[in-house]
């Protein structure tokens, strides 16, 4: 399919990854990549991309992540994993890079790249290229009487603003189409973003900040993710989103 969208967006999609509470957790070996597919069961091209997906989620130096989008639901299936949000997100990032490029299957790597999401050797690619500095920061998670404490360590210095997000999935997902260009077909997902919320801001220091564990909490999640991303003001106040600057899974135990 690979439309091309171009067009503006409204609202900056906060990340929260749901969970619920081990007692504590800290961050294991720090992730080389963020992985954002943008993806719709509307769309014939996404299948591949959706497997692609759920293989390079079982890389722990890698953190993928599924963001189903709506702009493809008037095609005879509604998604139903589908945010009206992760598509503004995928239309800000388009803008911030100034490509216009909006599409499915989309993987954004690291807030900075993009490639057709079916494509491993692009998306392999763009790891390469972008993980040989490293992400600025590490984080250190560590869930404790209700709150969830969240330690921002810089590894180099960072002067763009950053915000702090929990980000919370669901870790399988698998849905059945009984209409429209994937009729007939099983599609099966890893790490479904269920919901964004900002939680804090950085400012390129050492500290931890602290979010209440329900802030990790969302229908159907059982695992979340924080990461820390720079952004810059866009129109109408609204924060466009730039570079993963840190990120770390949270795991969930209901």
């Amino acid at each position: 399919m690979l439309p091309v969208l171009r067009q503006s967006a409204a609202t900056v999609a906060v990340l929260i990854f749901g969970a619920t509470a081990a007692l504590a957790q800290t961050a294991g070996k720090a992730p080389k990549a963020v992985l954002e597919l943008f993806t719709s069961q509307g769309c014939s091209s996404c299948p591949p991309a959706d497997a692609l997906i759920v293989e390079l989620a079982k890389d722990p130096e890698l953190i993928a992540l599924t963001l189903p989008v709506t702009y493809w639901d008037y095609l005879g299936w509604k998604d139903t994993l589908g945010k009206d949000s992760f598509a503004r997100r995928q239309k800000f990032y388009a803008k911030a890079r100034g490509d216009g490029q909006v599409y499915t299957p989309q993987v954004v790597i690291n807030g900075a790249a993009h490639a057709v999401g079916s494509e491993r050797p692009e998306i392999e690619k763009a790891i390469g290229q972008l993980a040989t500095p490293g992400f600025a920061a590490q984080l250190t998670l560590k869930e404790d009487n209700g709150s969830l404490q969240i330690r921002i360590a810089p590894t180099r210095a960072v002067t763009e603003a950053a915000g702090v997000w929990i980000v919370p999935t669901t870790r399988q997902a698998s849905v059945p189409i009984t209409r429209g260009e994937n009729e007939g077909k099983t599609l099966s997902y890893a790490n479904v973003v269920r919901g964004m919320v900002r939680v804090g801001d950085w400012d390129g220091k050492e500290t931890t900040l602290s979010a209440p564990l329900s802030a990790t909490q969302a229908q159907d999640a059982d695992g979340y993710v924080v990461i820390v991303q720079a952004e810059r003001p866009g129109k109408h106040g609204f924060m466009m989103p730039g570079a993963i600057l840190a990120a770390a899974k949270g795991l969930a135990a209901r």
